[in-house]
């Protein structure tokens, strides 16, 4: 019995998700959630998280529910899923009551196997009829830190989690997935969720592709360093995170007159404008996103290849969540924090008055400027910015970390004269890449063609990572393109004919 599961498991891993092995970590999370036990699973971005409880609920007898808090985030991951060719859904704002009805009806009839859901919803009563009609398989929490009043991303709606799962006539097995939680985060959601007995999976918190620089400067000389970044990096896509609303709008503007592709996004623009600007960042259509820290929350663009703080974030939790929205196909990535003493002074005035005020807990305030605090030693910092990340969460880095601008301050990124000479250097590097440019410029315009037809982002139809292997191995059948790492069963055979047909004519 155990190896025919160990076989089904192997073959929908390769069939549906294009791999022919676990990335360090996922194989002990996915055999404990197909075993029916509770996981607590602390992963940085681009490991993988979601094929841990995907592969699983496809295991498991049952729908799976994905508790999950952002709109954006549960669009993309159900997108990815239908072009693998998985029923799955997602119910939550976006969609009107009888969108939300036909939905649940639908659900509550077998025609999924996994269903995104926001938190809010868990309790309302068509939800809570859905789940009286089906065998829940799992129930899986994503960004499971929004549990906690200790992270930096808590949410009261994660609080109806519990009551919802006590409400169900059986124990369902939990998995609670986050990519950063600090020791007491990790307590917070083992007892809040009552997971009893959880496996731990700790992977580590290191990004080693990410290089980290903290720049400090005065606040007049930030646009100059952010705009000469964009323009020695001009086929590169990327966000620049402010502090406030006031600021994304002025930056953008500004960046706009300048001639650059950017869109903006905030929780004051209407929600058509936030949408048009997602989408347009999603999309490939503008390569730069202005933002305040209300976009990036299960943003899963595979592209992203930086990430500059305009200001300080109140806490190095915000940070790492943030800057690690960049390199999540593994390639190397910048993230670049431009900090002023001003930037202090405004994230105070947003703990008493502003986003960060969450409530009228004066100790809730307290735990927010201890963690300022933290973030203002991490700006000023003489040793490791890496180190200095890590230690933060708990894990150890020995030694220099050879990719921050502290070990190695000869690679700094955001001084103007390095950016433009930089740039040079780039343009020499990839003339000596063995990598075809050619093909691989040829490969993203298929596959931007091929996303329009679907009317999805271009990197659920394939990832930049999965277009590189495709040059390298340069398959000639579908058999071989079906060896590349991220295309199953499904996407070969929608896809595979033209990307043969693209490799075939640059051969030729």
């Amino acid at each position: 019995m155990e190896t025919r599961l160990e076989q089904r498991k192997y073959e929908l891993l390769r069939q549906v998700f294009g791999y022919d092995g676990f990335r360090p970590g996922q194989e002990e999370v996915v055999d404990n959630l197909i075993q029916g036990k509770d996981v607590l699973a602390v992963m940085p971005t681009g490991a993988g998280k979601s094929i841990c409880y995907q592969l699983p609920a496809l295991m498991r007898q049952g729908v799976a529910v994905v508790v999950s808090p952002l709109i954006s985030l549960m669009k993309d991951q159900v997108q990815a899923l239908l072009q693998m060719g998985v029923r799955a859904a997602y119910i939550n704002s976006s969609l009107t009551e009888s969108q939300c009805r036909k939905a649940i009806a639908n659900a509550a009839q077998g025609m999924y196997k996994i269903v995104y859901v926001a938190p809010e919803r868990l309790l309302t009563p068509g939800f809570l009829w859905f789940a009286q009609q089906v065998q829940i398989s799992l129930l899986c929490v994503d960004e499971a830190h929004c549990v906690s009043q200790w992270g930096q991303d808590f949410r009261p709606s994660y609080l109806e989690i519990p009551e919802f799962l006590q409400r169900q006539p059986g124990r369902i097995p939990v998995g609670a997935f986050t990519a950063t939680a600090t020791e007491r985060v990790r307590n917070d959601i083992r007892e809040i969720l009552r997971m009893r007995q959880p496996m731990e999976q700790i992977t580590g918190f290191d990004r080693p592709n990410l290089y980290f620089e903290v720049q400090v400067v005065a606040e007049r000389e930030k646009y100059e360093i952010v705009r000469t970044y964009l323009s020695s990096h001009p086929d590169s896509s990327g966000i620049v995170y402010c502090a406030t609303r006031k600021k994304v709008d002025a930056l953008y503007e500004r960046l706009k007159a300048d001639g650059f592709a950017v869109a903006h996004y905030h929780a004051g623009l209407d929600a058509q404008e936030r949408q048009c600007g997602q989408d347009d960042f999603l999309f490939d259509r503008v390569r730069v996103m202005v933002a305040t820290n209300a976009f990036g929350m299960g943003i899963d663009k595979s592209n992203v290849s930086f990430v500059l703080h305009y200001n300080m974030p109140m806490d190095l939790e915000s940070y790492y969540q943030e800057a690690g929205r960049a390199g999540r196909d593994g390639q190397p990535a910048d993230c670049i924090l431009l900090y002023s003493p001003g930037d202090v002074r405004m994230a105070n005035f947003l703990i008493d008055n502003g986003a960060g005020a969450v409530s009228d807990d004066e100790s809730l305030k307290e735990r927010q400027r201890a963690r300022l605090r933290q973030m203002t030693f991490y700006c000023y910092s003489r040793y490791c910015l890496r180190g200095e990340i890590l230690r933060y969460f708990g894990q150890r880095l020995s030694g220099s970390c050879g990719n921050c601008s502290v070990c190695c301050p000869q690679e700094q990124k955001a001084s103007p004269i390095k950016m433009l000479a930089k740039r040079e250097e780039g343009k020499r590097l990839e003339e000596e890449l063995a990598l075809d440019t050619a093909v691989l410029k040829r490969l993203k315009e298929a596959r931007l063609t091929l996303a329009r037809r679907q009317g999805v982002p271009a990197f659920v139809v394939f990832t930049d990572a999965t277009l590189r292997e495709i040059c390298v191995r340069m398959p000639r059948t579908e058999e071989e393109l079906m060896r590349v790492p991220g295309i199953g069963t499904r996407k070969c055979q929608q896809y595979g004919q033209e990307v043969l047909k693209v490799l075939l004519e640059q051969t030729q």
